[in-house]
């Protein structure tokens, strides 16, 4: 095994959480309702950048797993929604296996919320929608990357960013790409993690009731 140079002690690496417990009676009735809360609260911190940022992981048919960080655009009763190219690997991957999960890493709160389900395409109004309220920038960016593929250069990213530039400049509509669009993720799981001294965690998990799924239940779990 060759030696790294200059590598640091991930063993050697610990922090004490210091924080307030979280019991079953913090929470709200449902879990989005939780999620609201936490996400303001979050959003409040200025230590953390980019709060909506989430690791979404899917894997292929062959349960071989993939993840990524991509940034939460909505959300509701119905789900976790976020935009892709649904010819990437993620899009490939949810088309084969719809089960995906979701992880909010705010660490400087030492809290985590983990979501597991199921992911489903949003209508193409709604992608349509939320395509117009992006930056024009971000717009061509969608066309001009074929997100996931192989390609030869910065260069050739860019060539191709150019050439749609002067198709449509700033102030001109940008048509959404046939291949981009949205995912909902809708929840059969969502686990609120607390992080405490002595890795002494809260974790509290609200499962979906597979007979009646407006109703949730709350189980805390060994951290």
């Amino acid at each position: 095994m060759v030696p790294v140079t200059e590598a640091l002690d991930p063993a050697d690496m610990r922090e004490q959480y210091r924080t307030m417990e979280l019991t079953v009676a913090d929470l709200a009735p449902e879990p989005v309702e939780q999620f609201a809360r936490w996400f303001k609260e979050t959003a409040a911190n200025p230590a953390i950048h980019e709060p909506n940022a989430m690791v979404v992981s899917t894997a292929d048919r062959d349960g071989r797993p993939s993840s990524r960080t991509v940034l939460l655009k909505h959300y509701d009763q119905g789900g976790f929604v976020f935009y892709t190219n649904y010819a990437s690997r993620k899009g490939r991957e949810l088309a084969a296996n719809p089960y995906v999960a979701l992880l909010f890493p705010w660490h400087p709160l030492a809290r985590q919320v983990l979501v597991t389900g199921r992911a489903e395409r949003v209508g193409r109004d709604e992608t349509v929608a939320y395509f117009r309220t992006r930056p024009h920038g971000s717009q061509l960016g969608a066309w001009a990357s074929e997100q996931s593929s192989v390609i030869a250069s910065r260069a050739e990213l860019l060539g191709r960013y150019e050439e749609l530039e002067a198709r449509y400049p700033a102030g001109e509509q940008v048509p959404v790409p046939p291949e981009w669009g949205g995912f909902r993720v809708v929840p059969e799981t969502i686990e609120f993690w607390q992080g405490h001294e002595n890795r002494l965690h809260d974790r509290l998990r609200y499962v979906r009731d597979a007979a009646d799924p407006e109703t949730w239940r709350v189980e805390r779990l060994a951290p």
